[in-house]
């Protein structure tokens, strides 16, 4: 599994998308006028990655049960 790029790929992308998830969390936890400025940015680069780690997963498993 661990030779599988697609597999690769998911990992890299949800390990993004906790990164994001961080740092959002971070600036909301912190406060003040950055946070007011890009809560809003930070969210949708978030949802956007997190889509594509959503896909890359299924794919990975729609192949992965083709065989």
């Amino acid at each position: 599994m661990l030779s599988d790029p697609l597999f690769i790929f998911a990992t890299i992308a949800c390990l993004v998308v906790l990164g994001i998830l961080l740092f959002g969390i971070g600036t909301f936890a912190k406060g003040g006028e950055f946070n007011r400025r890009h809560a809003n940015r930070i969210m949708r680069w978030r949802i956007g990655v997190q889509f594509v780690a959503v896909v890359l997963i299924v794919a990975f498993a729609w192949l992965r049960a083709r065989g």
